[in-house]
C-alpha cells in the first residue's frame, strides 16, 4: 500500500503532522502572494516517494491568466516533474477549498487526495458547494480532507481582503 493511500484512516485526520507540515509551506506561499497583492492562497503537490513536486501560489494578477490559481499552477509543476499528467498516488495542499475549476483539474490527473485549510463558502468546490473530487459519477475520486489549520488559512484571506478594503476608502 503506498504511504498516502486514502485508505490510511489517519491521513483522513486534519491534525495528522503530515497536514500540518504541508500546510505550514502552502502557508508561506499565500503570505507572499499577498506581498504580491494577489489573493493569499498558497498550494503544493506531494508526491508519495519525491516529496514536494509542486509549489505554487496565485498569480492571476501577475499573470493575466484567470486560470493561474495556486492549485493549477502547482499541479501543472508536479505533471512537468513526473513528465505525466497522471499524478496517482500524489496528494493536493491547499490554503483554500478548491475552486470547481482546480477540483476538476484534481479529477483529471487522478490526485490521490485533496488537503484544503479553510472551506470557502462562495466557491468551495470539494465539501462546500460541490464534492466534485468525490462524485461517484466521475471517472475518478479522490479524498479529501478540510480543515488543516484553517483558521491560520482563513485569517490570511480575511486580514488581506480588510486591507483592500481600507485601501479602497482611502
Amino acid at each position: 500500500m503506498d504511504p498516502f493511500s486514502p485508505l490510511d484512516l489517519a491521513l483522513t485526520d486534519p491534525r495528522h503532522p503530515l497536514h500540518v507540515h504541508h500546510m505550514e509551506l502552502c502557508l508561506a506561499e499565500a503570505e507572499a502572494a499577498a506581498a504580491e497583492d494577489e489573493v493569499p492562497v498558497g498550494a503544493l503537490v506531494v508526491h508519495p516517494e519525491r516529496g514536494v513536486i509542486g509549489l505554487a501560489r496565485n498569480q492571476r494578477e501577475q499573470l493575466h491568466d484567470p486560470t493561474a490559481h495556486a492549485e493549477m499552477i502547482a499541479l501543472t509543476q508536479a505533471g512537468n516533474a513526473l513528465r505525466s499528467w497522471r499524478l496517482d498516488g500524489c496528494i493536493l495542499y491547499a490554503t483554500l477549498e478548491p475552486c470547481p475549476m482546480c477540483a476538476g483539474a484534481v479529477v483529471q490527473a487522478r490526485v490521490a487526495m485533496v488537503v484544503y485549510g479553510a472551506a470557502d463558502p462562495k466557491g468551495g468546490a470539494c465539501e462546500t458547494l460541490y464534492r466534485i473530487p468525490s462524485d461517484p459519477r466521475l471517472n475518478h475520486r479522490a479524498a479529501v480532507v478540510g480543515g488543516v489549520l484553517a483558521d491560520r488559512c482563513g485569517a490570511v484571506l480575511t486580514d488581506f481582503f480588510r486591507r483592500k478594503r481600507a485601501d479602497g476608502k482611502k
